[in-house]
Protein backbone atom coordinates (compact mmCIF):
# COMPACT_ATOMS: atom_id res chain seq x y z
CA UNK A 1 0.00 0.00 0.00
CA UNK A 2 1.63 3.28 -1.21
CA UNK A 3 0.76 6.13 1.16
CA UNK A 4 1.99 9.80 1.08
CA UNK A 5 2.96 12.01 3.59
CA UNK A 6 2.63 15.54 2.50
CA UNK A 7 4.55 18.19 5.01
CA UNK A 8 6.78 16.96 7.60
CA UNK A 9 6.76 19.53 10.49
CA UNK A 10 5.81 19.08 13.98
CA UNK A 11 2.62 17.61 13.99
CA UNK A 12 3.86 14.97 11.32
CA UNK A 13 6.92 14.30 13.16
CA UNK A 14 5.62 14.19 16.40
CA UNK A 15 2.30 12.30 15.87
CA UNK A 16 1.48 10.70 12.71
CA UNK A 17 4.85 9.32 11.20
CA UNK A 18 5.67 7.19 14.45
CA UNK A 19 2.67 5.67 13.16
CA UNK A 20 2.94 4.96 10.13
CA UNK A 21 6.36 4.34 9.80
CA UNK A 22 5.87 1.16 12.31
CA UNK A 23 2.67 -0.08 10.23
CA UNK A 24 3.51 -3.40 8.26
CA UNK A 25 3.13 -3.91 4.45
CA UNK A 26 2.87 0.18 4.14
CA UNK A 27 5.37 2.11 1.61
CA UNK A 28 5.86 5.36 2.97
CA UNK A 29 6.41 8.73 0.55
CA UNK A 30 7.30 11.69 2.20
CA UNK A 31 7.22 15.00 0.57
CA UNK A 32 8.04 18.49 1.61
CA UNK A 33 9.56 21.31 -0.20
CA UNK A 34 12.45 21.76 2.21
CA UNK A 35 15.69 19.45 0.94
CA UNK A 36 17.21 19.43 4.76
CA UNK A 37 13.87 18.29 6.61
CA UNK A 38 13.31 15.83 3.75
CA UNK A 39 16.40 14.13 4.08
CA UNK A 40 16.80 14.24 8.23
CA UNK A 41 13.15 12.70 8.47
CA UNK A 42 13.39 10.37 5.69
CA UNK A 43 16.83 9.27 7.33
CA UNK A 44 15.15 8.47 10.86
CA UNK A 45 12.82 6.65 9.42
CA UNK A 46 14.99 4.40 6.83
CA UNK A 47 12.73 6.19 3.82
CA UNK A 48 14.73 5.09 0.67
CA UNK A 49 15.71 8.37 -2.04
CA UNK A 50 13.20 7.02 -4.15
CA UNK A 51 10.21 7.30 -1.91
CA UNK A 52 11.78 10.88 -1.30
CA UNK A 53 9.86 13.84 -3.04
CA UNK A 54 10.09 17.75 -3.06
CA UNK A 55 7.30 18.47 -4.82
CA UNK A 56 3.74 17.17 -5.40
CA UNK A 57 3.83 16.28 -8.93
CA UNK A 58 6.10 13.50 -8.37
CA UNK A 59 4.40 12.05 -5.24
CA UNK A 60 1.22 11.99 -7.24
CA UNK A 61 3.26 10.38 -10.10
CA UNK A 62 3.81 7.16 -8.00
CA UNK A 63 0.03 6.44 -7.68
CA UNK A 64 -0.95 6.52 -4.35
CA UNK A 65 -3.67 4.72 -2.41
CA UNK A 66 -3.93 6.92 0.36
CA UNK A 67 -2.41 10.80 1.39
CA UNK A 68 -2.13 12.70 4.67
CA UNK A 69 -2.31 15.94 4.59
CA UNK A 70 0.12 18.20 7.37
CA UNK A 71 1.20 20.95 5.26
CA UNK A 72 0.40 24.51 6.74
CA UNK A 73 -3.45 25.12 7.02
CA UNK A 74 -3.23 27.60 3.92
CA UNK A 75 -2.01 25.15 1.74
CA UNK A 76 -4.48 22.64 2.23
CA UNK A 77 -7.65 23.38 -0.19
CA UNK A 78 -4.73 23.79 -3.17
CA UNK A 79 -3.46 20.03 -1.83
CA UNK A 80 -6.14 18.67 -0.93
CA UNK A 81 -7.74 19.47 -4.28
CA UNK A 82 -4.92 17.73 -6.18
CA UNK A 83 -5.23 14.83 -4.31
CA UNK A 84 -9.01 14.66 -4.99
CA UNK A 85 -8.53 15.39 -8.49
CA UNK A 86 -6.39 12.16 -8.56
CA UNK A 87 -8.55 9.86 -6.77
CA UNK A 88 -6.38 9.63 -3.79
CA UNK A 89 -8.30 9.01 -0.54
CA UNK A 90 -7.40 12.16 1.89
CA UNK A 91 -6.38 12.16 5.59
CA UNK A 92 -5.91 16.30 6.21
CA UNK A 93 -5.03 17.59 9.22
CA UNK A 94 -7.82 20.06 10.85
CA UNK A 95 -8.76 22.43 9.84
CA UNK A 96 -9.94 21.67 5.92
CA UNK A 97 -9.20 25.25 5.48
CA UNK A 98 -9.36 28.84 7.28
CA UNK A 99 -12.56 29.73 5.06
CA UNK A 100 -15.69 28.05 5.36
CA UNK A 101 -16.29 28.35 1.38
CA UNK A 102 -13.24 26.28 0.84
CA UNK A 103 -14.27 24.00 3.12
CA UNK A 104 -17.62 23.15 1.80
CA UNK A 105 -15.68 23.37 -1.75
CA UNK A 106 -13.12 20.20 -0.72
CA UNK A 107 -16.16 18.23 0.36
CA UNK A 108 -18.15 18.72 -2.36
CA UNK A 109 -15.16 17.72 -4.71
CA UNK A 110 -15.11 14.77 -2.94
CA UNK A 111 -18.34 13.52 -2.98
CA UNK A 112 -18.55 14.42 -6.87
CA UNK A 113 -15.10 12.09 -7.00
CA UNK A 114 -16.43 9.48 -4.67
CA UNK A 115 -12.80 9.76 -2.76
CA UNK A 116 -12.83 9.54 0.61
CA UNK A 117 -12.09 12.79 3.13
CA UNK A 118 -11.38 12.35 6.54
CA UNK A 119 -10.22 15.23 9.15
CA UNK A 120 -8.25 14.77 11.62
CA UNK A 121 -10.50 14.94 14.69
CA UNK A 122 -8.38 13.00 16.85
CA UNK A 123 -10.05 13.45 19.59
CA UNK A 124 -13.07 11.58 19.03
CA UNK A 125 -11.00 8.20 19.01
CA UNK A 126 -8.78 9.14 22.02
CA UNK A 127 -10.12 6.28 24.82
CA UNK A 128 -10.85 8.56 27.96
CA UNK A 129 -13.19 10.64 25.44
CA UNK A 130 -14.30 8.22 23.41
CA UNK A 131 -15.12 6.23 26.94
CA UNK A 132 -17.06 9.54 27.64
CA UNK A 133 -20.04 8.58 25.35
CA UNK A 134 -21.44 5.84 27.52
CA UNK A 135 -21.38 8.37 30.72
CA UNK A 136 -24.58 10.12 31.28
CA UNK A 137 -24.10 13.51 29.61
CA UNK A 138 -26.43 16.38 31.21
CA UNK A 139 -23.75 18.81 31.56
CA UNK A 140 -20.24 18.44 29.53
CA UNK A 141 -17.24 20.99 30.59
CA UNK A 142 -14.44 21.24 28.06
CA UNK A 143 -11.35 23.51 28.26
CA UNK A 144 -8.41 23.79 26.19
CA UNK A 145 -6.00 26.63 27.41
CA UNK A 146 -2.32 27.79 26.69
CA UNK A 147 0.04 30.66 28.64
CA UNK A 148 0.93 33.76 26.35
CA UNK A 149 -0.53 32.68 23.32
CA UNK A 150 -3.31 35.15 22.16
CA UNK A 151 -3.88 35.65 18.45
CA UNK A 152 -6.30 36.61 15.71
CA UNK A 153 -8.98 35.06 16.02
CA UNK A 154 -10.09 33.32 12.57
CA UNK A 155 -6.56 31.21 13.80
CA UNK A 156 -7.23 30.68 16.43
CA UNK A 157 -10.94 29.37 16.27
CA UNK A 158 -10.04 27.37 12.95
CA UNK A 159 -6.32 25.51 14.53
CA UNK A 160 -7.02 25.13 17.94
CA UNK A 161 -10.54 25.75 19.48
CA UNK A 162 -11.67 23.77 16.51
CA UNK A 163 -10.71 20.33 18.45
CA UNK A 164 -13.17 21.96 21.30
CA UNK A 165 -16.15 22.69 18.94
CA UNK A 166 -15.64 19.55 17.48
CA UNK A 167 -15.19 17.27 20.83
CA UNK A 168 -18.51 19.25 22.30
CA UNK A 169 -20.11 17.72 19.11
CA UNK A 170 -19.20 14.59 19.36
CA UNK A 171 -20.36 14.46 22.79
CA UNK A 172 -23.67 16.40 23.33
CA UNK A 173 -26.15 13.19 23.55
CA UNK A 174 -29.26 15.30 21.24
CA UNK A 175 -29.61 18.07 18.64
CA UNK A 176 -28.42 21.55 19.52
CA UNK A 177 -30.95 24.44 19.62
CA UNK A 178 -29.52 26.99 21.16
CA UNK A 179 -25.73 28.44 20.18
CA UNK A 180 -24.40 31.07 22.42
CA UNK A 181 -20.80 32.60 22.31
CA UNK A 182 -18.79 34.85 24.49
CA UNK A 183 -15.28 36.61 23.84
CA UNK A 184 -12.66 39.31 24.64
CA UNK A 185 -10.47 40.62 21.89
CA UNK A 186 -7.89 43.24 22.90
CA UNK A 187 -6.15 45.26 19.98
CA UNK A 188 -7.41 42.34 16.95
CA UNK A 189 -6.22 39.76 19.50
CA UNK A 190 -8.36 36.77 20.96
CA UNK A 191 -7.75 36.25 24.63
CA UNK A 192 -10.51 33.60 25.74
CA UNK A 193 -13.83 32.32 24.12
CA UNK A 194 -16.67 30.34 25.78
CA UNK A 195 -19.47 28.40 23.45
CA UNK A 196 -22.40 27.19 25.13
CA UNK A 197 -24.65 24.64 23.43
CA UNK A 198 -27.93 23.98 25.01
CA UNK A 199 -30.46 21.16 24.05
CA UNK A 200 -33.14 19.29 25.35
CA UNK A 201 -31.97 17.94 28.62
CA UNK A 202 -28.05 18.70 28.29
CA UNK A 203 -25.98 22.15 28.93
CA UNK A 204 -22.38 21.64 26.73
CA UNK A 205 -19.73 24.82 27.49
CA UNK A 206 -16.47 24.91 25.35
CA UNK A 207 -13.86 27.03 27.24
CA UNK A 208 -10.38 28.45 25.84
CA UNK A 209 -8.24 30.67 27.40
CA UNK A 210 -5.07 32.08 25.74
CA UNK A 211 -3.40 33.78 29.02
CA UNK A 212 -4.64 31.25 31.39
CA UNK A 213 -1.10 30.93 33.00
CA UNK A 214 -1.08 26.94 32.05
CA UNK A 215 -1.28 24.99 29.46
CA UNK A 216 -4.17 22.42 29.86
CA UNK A 217 -7.39 20.66 28.41
CA UNK A 218 -9.50 19.47 31.15
CA UNK A 219 -12.78 17.24 29.34
CA UNK A 220 -15.94 17.12 32.18
CA UNK A 221 -18.60 15.18 31.57
CA UNK A 222 -21.60 14.85 34.32
CA UNK A 223 -24.85 13.77 34.84
CA UNK A 224 -27.29 11.46 37.04
CA UNK A 225 -25.15 12.18 39.80
CA UNK A 226 -21.96 11.19 38.86
CA UNK A 227 -18.78 12.80 36.88
CA UNK A 228 -16.00 11.82 34.69
CA UNK A 229 -13.39 14.13 34.25
CA UNK A 230 -10.10 13.77 31.96
CA UNK A 231 -6.95 15.21 32.62
CA UNK A 232 -4.67 16.41 29.28
CA UNK A 233 -6.18 12.96 27.83
CA UNK A 234 -4.13 10.95 30.03
CA UNK A 235 -6.05 10.46 32.95
CA UNK A 236 -9.25 9.96 34.25
CA UNK A 237 -11.34 10.43 37.25
CA UNK A 238 -14.69 9.32 38.09
CA UNK A 239 -16.73 10.75 41.07
CA UNK A 240 -19.48 8.86 42.74
CA UNK A 241 -19.04 8.96 46.45
CA UNK A 242 -14.95 7.87 46.44
CA UNK A 243 -13.45 9.31 43.35
CA UNK A 244 -11.52 7.00 41.40
CA UNK A 245 -8.15 7.66 39.04
CA UNK A 246 -6.86 5.82 36.27
CA UNK A 247 -3.91 6.85 34.53
CA UNK A 248 -2.35 6.14 31.16
CA UNK A 249 0.11 2.92 31.27
CA UNK A 250 3.84 3.67 31.55
CA UNK A 251 4.09 1.75 27.97
CA UNK A 252 0.81 3.26 26.08
CA UNK A 253 2.50 5.34 23.34
CA UNK A 254 1.14 8.99 23.71
CA UNK A 255 -0.33 8.73 19.81
CA UNK A 256 -2.44 5.91 21.12
CA UNK A 257 -3.58 7.92 24.49
CA UNK A 258 -4.46 10.94 22.06
CA UNK A 259 -6.26 8.87 19.51
CA UNK A 260 -4.06 9.31 16.33
CA UNK A 261 -3.17 5.79 15.88
CA UNK A 262 -6.94 4.57 16.16
CA UNK A 263 -7.69 7.58 13.61
CA UNK A 264 -4.87 6.96 11.43
CA UNK A 265 -5.87 3.00 11.64
CA UNK A 266 -9.64 3.49 11.01
CA UNK A 267 -8.38 6.21 7.99
CA UNK A 268 -6.38 3.22 6.08
CA UNK A 269 -8.56 0.37 7.04
CA UNK A 270 -11.19 2.07 5.21
CA UNK A 271 -9.04 2.23 2.39
CA UNK A 272 -8.05 -1.29 1.97
CA UNK A 273 -12.03 -1.94 2.41
CA UNK A 274 -12.91 0.39 -0.47
CA UNK A 275 -15.36 2.57 2.03
CA UNK A 276 -15.39 5.26 1.02
CA UNK A 277 -15.68 8.16 3.92
CA UNK A 278 -17.51 11.49 4.09
CA UNK A 279 -16.15 14.62 5.54
CA UNK A 280 -20.02 16.16 5.59
CA UNK A 281 -19.79 15.89 9.60
CA UNK A 282 -16.53 17.36 10.16
CA UNK A 283 -17.91 20.16 7.66
CA UNK A 284 -20.70 20.57 10.08
CA UNK A 285 -18.15 21.53 13.02
CA UNK A 286 -16.25 23.69 10.27
CA UNK A 287 -19.76 25.49 9.83
CA UNK A 288 -20.15 26.01 14.10
CA UNK A 289 -16.31 27.61 13.87
CA UNK A 290 -17.30 29.87 11.31
CA UNK A 291 -20.56 30.95 13.65
CA UNK A 292 -18.19 31.40 16.45
CA UNK A 293 -15.77 33.54 13.85
CA UNK A 294 -18.74 35.75 13.17
CA UNK A 295 -19.86 36.07 16.95
CA UNK A 296 -16.79 36.96 17.74
CA UNK A 297 -16.30 39.59 14.82
CA UNK A 298 -19.72 40.95 15.63
CA UNK A 299 -19.17 41.71 19.38
CA UNK A 300 -15.54 42.86 18.99
CA UNK A 301 -14.92 44.08 15.39
CA UNK A 302 -11.91 42.14 14.93
CA UNK A 303 -10.80 40.40 11.97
Amino acid sequence: MKVGCIGLGDIAQKAYLPVLGALPGLELHLQTRTPATLDRVADTLRVPEEQRHRDLDTLLAQGLDAAFVHAPTVAHPEIVTRLLEAGVPTYVDKPLAYELADSERLVALAEERGTSLAVGFNRRYAPGYAQCADHPRELILMQKNRVGLPERPRTMILDDFIHVVDTLRFLVPGPVDDVTVRARVVDGLLHHVVLQLAGDGFTALGVMNRLSGSNEEILEVSGQDSKRQVVNLAEIIDHKGQPTVRRRGDWVPVARQRGIEQAVLAFLDAVRAGKVLSARDALATHELCERVVRAVRERSGAA
